[in-house]
Parts: C-alpha cells; structure tokens; sequence
C-alpha cells in the first residue's frame, strides 16, 4: 500500500493526548560517550541526501522510464494551473474551537505535497519549469507561523510563538525540504537554499538538539515506544545529515539517532508484533527503515541499525501478521484493507535476504521516503539471511501482543482463518478488545474487527472510549453483568493455554481482569480453531459470579445477519457466509442486531449483534460455533 503525504496519511497520526500521558523532564539524554566523534570520523565531508542531484542526467533520465514515475509530469503539470491553496489562521484554529482535524490537513496535504510533485518532475525533465511554483511554495510554508498540526499543539503555544516543538508534520516537512535541497541544489536560487537552511534549523534541528541536550524540556516522542519516534527522528536525523555542512554537527545528529530509535524498537515484542496495527507498521517501521539507510549510507555500511534481533522481528511482521493472503488483523486504529506497503515488504525481504522481485520505486511517504526507496541498487545488503518462509504456514503466535493468527492447511478448501487477540487495554492506539476476534473465510472478513473511526479530538482526549467502535462495545467480547470492559494496562489476557497440533488450534485466555464487576469470580475465554475439510472456530465464555449476574456474548461484521433457526443464525459478507451455532447449555437466549453508528472509513458501517442470556445466572458457558457454510 502506497502510503503518501495526504490527507489520509495525516488522518493516522497519533494525539495530543500522548504529550501529556508521556512527556519526558527536562534532562539531556544520555548519548553514549565518544560515539560521536566514532561516527564523524566514518561520515562523508559533505552532507548527502538521497538519490541523486539533478546533474546526474544519466541516472534521472533512467528513472523517467520507470512506470512508477509515468504521470509524473503530467501530475505535476496538473498542479501547476492551479493556485497555491490557502491556509488562514483560522483554519489552524478550528481545531482548538471545535475538534476538526481534517479541514486543515486536507489544506496542508495539497500545500506541502507541491514540494515532493515539482521536485520530482523538475529532477525528471530538468527544463526548469517548475522552479518558479517550488520556490512560491517554499516561501510560503516557511512564512507559515508554524508547521505543527493543530492536533498537536492543542494549547497553541507553538501557533503563538511562545515554543517550538517539532511534530511529525513539522519533522516531514523538513525531511522533504532537505531532499528537495540536495537533489536540485544550485537550480534552486540561493535565497530559497538559505531560507530552507534557516527554518528546518529554527523549527526542527535547534529545537531537537536542544532537546537531547536537556536546554529544552524533551517532546514525549524523544522516548515513546511507538511510530512517533520513529517518525521524527527519522526524519529530523535525515534533514540534518542531508543539510550540516559540519561534519561533527551531523555526527551529533547520527548519534542521538542511533540512540534514540531504540525507545521504538522496544515498543514492538521480542517476537516482532505491533500493537498499533499494520498502518502504524507502514508508518512507523517505514521511517525507521529511513533512518536505517541514513546512517547505513552515511557510514558506508558500518552503521546498519536492522542488524538486530528485536529490529529483524519487527521487520517481519509485515510477512507474519498476514491472516490470508492479501488479508490483514484490524485490530488498533488500522484502517479495514490495509495492508503492509509493498514497496517496504520488498525492502525488508531484500535485507533478510528473501527472494524477491518486487520493485521499490515510485512510493513513500514523502520526497526523501520516495527517493531512499528508488535509489536502492538490487544488491542491496542483507542484515541477516533468513527463510522466507520462516513461519508455520498453519499459524502466526505472537505471545508477546496475546495474538494468535490460526489458518486452515493451505491446500485445504475452503481457505478459513481467524485472528484471536488477548493483549492488554492500554496499547498504543488501543481500542478495549481483549479476547476480541475476527474470521476470514476466503476475501471476505464475515466477523470482524472494525478498525479505527476517523479522527477527532473526541480520539484522542479523555472520551475516547465514548466511540462505539474503539470502546468494548464495538468488538467481538462478552458483555458481563451489562458492563463493558475497562481501560487500563491492567486489563488484560492472561495466557492459560496455547496447544497447537496440526489439526486444531487451543487458545485460553483468562479476561477476568478487563472487567470491572466485583462479584465476577472468573471468566475465561477459549478459542479452538479446528482445521481439515469441515473447518469451525468454536469460542468458548465459561463465567462465575458470586450473585447471578446477566451475561453476552457478541459478534462484530460488515455483512448481513439472518436466523437459522431457534440456536443459530448465519452471516454473510459478500460470497460468504459462515452458520454461527449457539450453545448456551439450555439457558433462553435472544440475539438482535444493530448498525453502530460512528463515523468509520468503510462504505458499510459495522454491525453488532449481541447474543444474551435472558436470564441472571451465577455460573454458566456460552460456546459460539462458527464454521462456513457449504458451498458459500
């Protein structure tokens, strides 16, 4: 998946919210000694980014008969009629007075996308065409009074001067202005270099150094275990590198990277899952490949920061978090469809030393992602020789993240899977879904995983958990004694049991924990995927109260809900339909359906359907059984 400087892109971006739940103090962080006078003896005397300046014609013109660079010119020419859009301060404001965030993004996507599209096509056809458009455009960004985003800097401090922290806008930007410097160079006049200089210094470079420094009190993504991190060191770590003239003042730069990538690398599991889901993987885990061939190319190799363990895991986790092909978990706020980007896919196998023929170019997000991946040579150099087929074909554990993705044997008809999340309720991005599941039989997700809604401030403040979608209410998880789950690290899937043989799959999580019911004595939720000719998931409540208490189960999915009789109803999505056998041990039951009404990124909003005792009990099981139907 292509994943560029738009709207959509800055849709996924993380809170405000995060600032205040882990600001770091004021206190320099500790770079390890020497290491950067190591690394500025191994860097180039002068800086470098990407590719290659507009003077290499050999290599531009090759690159303009890549099919991925086709509507290059003819995107950019589109652009070139049409007026720089405007963005008054009152659309930055509108954030703070009413929590819309994509009125604003959607202007600054088109505003700041100009610098990678006329770059791109100046380098491609170098006619000098769109030098007058770029230059317009980069006056104006840098007279904008800042480049966070107004979901950033909810207390307009930075809108109002009063500081500087850079964000994954402001860090973007810059990584792109840098790109845009080192490929045109002297085509671009010396009064548009010098203003790019003087900003990314003022607005990205000096604030982060002073930060690492401990002279200014730290952004929380300095030391935050998730894309954040990766995201703006990344890019602020490549602006430097492509702009210092000074050898030991990249060294710094490289240093404090080198270092501070490994609060990221820390919030993925030993075995590789990610909690913020596949988008934040694209996101995140991209940037941190963006960092990597910084620093790689820079030192000439002597600095590979994926040659790791925890780094080769998280790398992999585009391959294993495949449900079936082309199909993958909803879980966090991923958007439904998404998938790993292949262009990034095909770098990590090129590393790990997979075969493949995948192309990296023509994606990206942003000018100096686009152009790392472009410039790649075929022979890049593998960190680690692995099998590419280092998983079970029949499963993906992640015991770490509590998720179990349990596939049916490959030449089995029908193609049937399911991904079983434990986990806790405190994740990054995290919706309360622990037990939570989704099942696949063939393209359709019948049972799912709704995925993130759009993002308001509502996302990410103190009513997050009023959306319907990211509370317990929207995923597939009991409902004990008309409570949902709570949030909280300390909600949680406990693993009881996880015996795996070839032909079934036992998963038990105690999920006692994510509810907050005093007399809930226990609950334990066990899935048994089942595999062959007839495969079934079947999911297992067994509850005890102290006092009888009232009890459900639910369902999550896009498709549609019949009955099928007095114990079981069917769901259909597409051309599929799975029968849903439910077992209560005799206690009366009723299900009903309704349409949850959020505003989500899918064409047809998800639908719950509540199964539930009709009767308080103080002990009992519910089993759902859900298998394809046949023919469907």
């Amino acid at each position: 998946m292509k994943i560029s400087m738009n709207s959509r892109t800055f849709r996924w971006l993380p809170a405000v919210i995060l600032l205040v739940l882990t600001a770091a103090l004021h206190a320099e962080e500790a770079l390890p000694p020497g290491r950067a006078a190591e690394l500025a003896a191994r860097l180039p005397a002068q800086p470098a980014g990407f590719a290659w300046p507009i003077t290499n014609r050999a290599t531009w013109e090759q690159l303009a008969t890549d099919e991925a660079y086709a509507n290059t010119i003819a995107n950019a020419d589109k652009i070139l009629k049409q007026p720089l859009p405007v963005q008054p301060d009152s659309l930055y404001l509108e954030f703070s007075q009413t929590g819309n965030r994509t009125h604003w993004q959607a202007v600054a996507s088109q505003r700041r996308g100009r610098i990678e599209k006329f770059t791109l096509a100046e380098a491609l056809q170098n006619q000098g065409r769109y030098l007058p458009a770029l230059e317009a455009t980069i006056t104006a960004l840098c007279q904008e009074k800042t480049w966070l985003m107004p979901a950033h800097d909810g207390g307009l401090r930075n809108f109002h001067g009063q500081e500087i922290t850079p964000d994954l806008g402001a860090t973007g930007l810059a990584a792109d202005l840098a790109e845009a410097d080192y490929v045109l160079g002297d085509h671009l006049s010396p009064a548009t270099r010098q203003l790019i200089r003087d900003n990314i210094r003022h607005r990205v470079l000096d604030p982060f150094r002073a930060m690492i420094e401990g002279r200014q009190k730290a952004a929380f993504w300095v030391r935050t275990p998730m894309n954040w991190n990766a995201v703006c060191v990344g890019n602020t770590v490549f602006a430097a590198l492509a702009l210092l003239d000074s050898r030991e003042d990249r060294a710094f730069y490289a240093t404090a990277g080198e270092h501070c990538i490994q609060y990221f690398l820390s919030g993925f599991t030993p075995d590789g899952y990610c909690a913020e889901g596949v988008g934040y993987w694209n996101y995140g885990f991209g940037h941190f490949i963006l960092l990597t061939e910084t620093l790689r190319q820079a030192t000439g190799g002597q600095l590979d920061l994926l040659a790791n363990d925890r780094a080769i895991a998280a790398a992999r986790f585009c391959q294993r978090s495949e449900i079936l092909p082309g199909i993958f978990p909803t879980i966090s706020d991923v958007n439904p469809g998404t998938k790993p980007s292949s262009q990034l896919a095909a770098y990590v196998g090129r590393r790990l030393g997979w075969p493949t023929t995948a192309k990296l170019t023509g994606a990206g997000d942003g000018l100096a992602m686009n152009l790392m991946l472009a410039s790649l040579p075929a022979n890049v150099p593998v960190a680690r020789q692995l099998e590419a087929s280092g998983d079970n074909p029949l499963r993906s554990f992640f015991p770490g993240g509590g998720v179990l993705i349990a596939r049916n044997t490959p030449e089995q008809y029908p193609a049937f899977a399911a991904a079983l999340k434990g986990g806790n309720n405190n994740e990054p991005h995290n919706h309360n879904d622990v037990g939570s599941f989704s099942v696949v039989l063939g393209r359709n997700m019948v049972v799912c995983d709704p995925g993130g809604e759009v993002y308001t401030a509502r996302t990410f403040g103190p009513h997050r958990y009023d959306s319907k979608v990211l509370s317990s209410y929207g995923h597939a998880v009991p409902v004990v004694a008309g409570q949902l789950q709570k949030a909280g690290a300390d909600a949680r899937g406990i693993i009881l049991t996880s015996n795996f043989t070839a032909k079934a799959d036992t998963y038990g999580l105690d999920i006692r924990s994510a509810y907050a019911v005093p007399d809930l004595q226990s609950l334990v939720r066990t899935f048994v995927f089942q595999r062959g000719a007839t495969p079934a998931l079947d999911v297992s409540d067994a509850f005890k109260f102290t006092a009888p208490e009232a009890f459900a189960s639910t369902l999550i999915t896009w498709g549609t809900v019949q009955s099928a009789g007095p114990t079981a109803l069917t769901i259909t999505d597409g051309d599929n339909s799975v029968r849903v056998t439910i077992d209560t041990q005799g206690h009366p039951f009723q299900w009903h359906e309704e349409i949850i009404h959020e505003d989500v990124d899918t064409k047809r909003k998800p639908v719950r359907v509540l199964i539930e005792l009709a009767d308080k009990i103080a002990e009992g099981t519910i089993t759902l059984r859900i298998e394809p139907v046949a023919g469907k």
